[in-house]
């Protein structure tokens, strides 16, 4: 039976593991004679100079959740020191149209579209507040990618894009898988890198170009996973109580037709991570640039998604085989139903048979 609960992870204080592990100490140097005695003894001490109630607060209160929330609200944490700018990653839905989006931008008075390559989209900011510019990336794939734009300006653009947004995600959903990394230039390195969180640009200027869409694509792939995360998750919680009628040899409260639609909405999202996506991987683009794969790989590698990968589809295989389980109890029950409709129909059939003997044989 698959088991759904969260794992719990209990952690103790330096002091009352430093104290439990001079009671081990002292237990295990106990003589076998007086082995009882002198356990007791070093109990009760253990007791009286470490309050239980308080070591039981304690370890309740350090329970972790399940999967904490990775996301960051809207430039949450913004960057104050000087020369940082602040990139942030969000998406909003499964597709963006861009042809229509681009005709919006560019009747627009803020921003203008500079570039359209690899089904991407790139605006830049008609005025700056300081010296740096603002850029913002659109991907087909639904996410969009905001290099130096304010908190306001971000809602703001989520406001237009969402005219253009094919199956659009919930908003709760999307407030929680949000990335947010702090950028500046690099004085003394010719190459983009990432060093301890922080993003490093090149000041040559038409690399920097290629270096911020590399590290745009990487961010959208992470905020993408993390929305199938939290699809799957809602998913799962969904099929929980299903799971705990199996346990309980209950009745399962759910027809075949609801069932199917579960099975299809688990399959969409398999397909939208293994068939749709570039996590399993690298984009076409990257194949003859060596720097930018590179610098993509690094990316991919400091939000883990190679190992987040993994797991989601480990998480889907276990529901799949749980919905094939359900679908077949299911089927079971409805062949079931139909064979005790056919054995009903036969006996009313051998009734009316009897009875019609009978007013024969009456009659004669």
């Amino acid at each position: 039976m698959l088991s759904f609960k969260p794992f719990v992870n209990l952690r103790l204080s330096f002091r009352q593991l430093k104290a439990g592990h001079e009671f081990l100490q002292a237990a295990a140097s106990f003589s076998k004679p007086h082995r009882f005695v002198n356990l007791n003894n070093t109990v009760a001490r253990w007791s009286s100079q470490h309050n239980t109630q308080e070591v039981i607060t304690s370890t309740v209160a350090n329970v972790k959740t399940k999967r904490p929330v990775r996301g960051k609200k809207l430039i949450q944490g913004t960057v104050e020191k000087t020369g940082f700018w602040n990139v942030v990653a969000v998406a909003t839905a499964e597709e963006y149209d861009l042809e229509n989006a681009y005709k919006a931008l560019n009747k627009s008075d803020k921003y203008k579209p500079s570039d359209f390559f690899l089904q991407v989209y790139e605006s830049v900011a008609k005025s700056n507040v300081d010296n740096e510019s603002r850029e913002i990336f659109l991907f087909r794939e639904g996410s969009l990618v905001a290099w130096n734009v304010s908190d306001a300006e971000i809602k703001h653009i989520i406001d237009f894009v969402s005219n253009f947004e094919i199956n659009q995600y919930d908003n709760a959903v999307v407030n929680d898988e949000i990335e947010v990394m702090p950028y500046t230039y690099s004085i003394n390195s010719k190459n983009s890198l990432l060093n301890k969180g922080n993003i490093c640009l090149t000041q040559e200027q038409d690399k920097c170009s290629f270096d911020k869409y590399t590290f745009s694509n990487g961010m959208t792939i992470s905020v993408k996973l993390g929305i199938w995360e939290s699809l799957l998750d809602r998913y799962i919680e969904s099929l929980a109580p299903l799971t705990m009628d199996l346990k309980m040899g209950k009745r399962i409260k759910i027809s075949r037709e609801e069932m199917l639609k579960k099975t299809g909405e688990l399959y969409a999202l398999k397909h939208s991570i293994n068939l749709s996506s570039d996590l399993l991987d690298v984009p076409d683009f990257y194949w003859e640039r060596e720097d930018l794969e590179k610098l993509y790989l690094n990316t991919c590698r400091y939000f883990n998604i190679p190992r987040r990968t993994k797991v989601i589809n480990e998480k889907l295989n276990h529901c799949i085989e749980l919905v094939d389980l359900l679908s077949s109890h299911l089927s079971d029950r409805h062949h079931i139903r139909l064979e005790l409709m056919i054995i009903a129909l036969i006996m009313i059939e051998v009734a009316f048979e009897i009875i019609h003997y009978a007013q024969v044989f009456s009659q004669n």
